[in-house]
């Protein structure tokens, strides 16, 4: 699997190297099972922070494409197929416009519903 991270690009470094991991799953160079390199090892080999391919793995894992299996290392997951057509930041995007344009068709301001989604967020009840 080759990584290719472009520093000047407006997508994050973490989105492309997400997207770069998923297309190899899809692709099939990764396969369910197949062994990724540690944080660390491939931060160093893409010179990058670690927190920032640490965060990479963990939304990876969070929609089940890879798998941690403690000291033993970072695999793809059998899953890992499926899962990988699924982007999570393109459902929340839809879902906020949807709500975010009935509250418009009601009367809700930009500024009403920004404070509204703040507080939400904050306080924990979402």
């Amino acid at each position: 699997m080759q990584i290719t991270i472009d520093i000047e690009s407006s997508v994050p470094l973490f989105a492309q190297l997400i997207a770069q991991i998923k297309q190899a799953v899809q692709k099939g160079s990764k396969k369910p099972g197949d062994a990724l390199p540690s944080i660390r090892q491939l931060a160093n080999d893409l010179n990058l922070n670690s927190k920032t391919v640490a965060k990479a793995y963990r939304l990876l894992e969070r929609d089940s494409v890879i798998q941690t299996r403690g000291y033993r290392g970072t695999y793809v997951h059998p899953d890992a197929r499926e899962n990988s057509l699924v982007d999570l930041n393109e459902l929340v995007t839809e879902k906020l416009k949807s709500a975010i344009s009935a509250l418009k068709d009601n009367g809700a301001t930009d500024s009403e519903i920004r404070v509204a989604f703040a507080a939400i967020m904050s306080s924990g009840d979402a």
